[in-house]
């Protein structure tokens, strides 16, 4: 991913905007699962996604302290985003979609560090942010695999779930 083209505050506001965007993905998957397991997780990530956006704020402040922080309908670096908007698709194909964007922001974010390399403190949040997304997506994609087990389990045995 070349962030070269890039303003620091579009990378900031891209950053910010994923996190917000990731969050609110999560707490409307955590409010519609059964799973309570699963729900407890996505509530988990969400929290996280918040953790990250506040510290994002707090660091655009420091390092662009002349700026109003003002976030767009769409981030300026496209990255994928997850679309919770069809109830029907399988939590599975949701799950992945939550993967693709961890895998992302994992990227963002060493990018990201590489293009602030002479900012030591923000190089360290973002490599620690950076780590944080891998293990997000290694969350999710035990959680996806459990998803798609179940699925593939009530494919089969549509009834299963039915009582007397």
């Amino acid at each position: 991913m070349d962030l070269s083209k890039y303003t620091l505050e579009e990378l900031f506001v891209t950053a910010i905007k994923a996190e917000i965007d990731s969050r609110e993905a999560y707490s409307i998957l955590a409010g519609i699962t059964k799973n309570a397991f699963l729900k407890d997780r996505l509530r988990f990530l969400a929290d996280e996604e918040d953790k990250h956006q506040t510290f994002l704020e707090v660091k655009f402040k420091k390092h662009l302290p002349n700026i109003e922080l003002t976030l767009p309908e769409y981030s300026p670096v496209p990255l994928p985003g997850i679309d919770v908007s069809d109830e029907t698709v399988p939590i599975s194909q949701i799950l992945q979609q939550a993967m693709d964007a961890e895998l992302a922001a994992y990227d963002f974010y060493v990018e990201f560090a590489k293009f602030v390399h002479d900012k030591h403190d923000l190089v360290l949040t973002l490599g620690y942010f950076a780590k944080m997304e891998q293990g997000h997506y290694e969350l999710l994609k035990i959680e996806k695999a459990s998803a798609e087990e179940f699925e593939e389990f009530d494919e089969y045995h549509p009834l299963m779930h039915a009582g007397p």
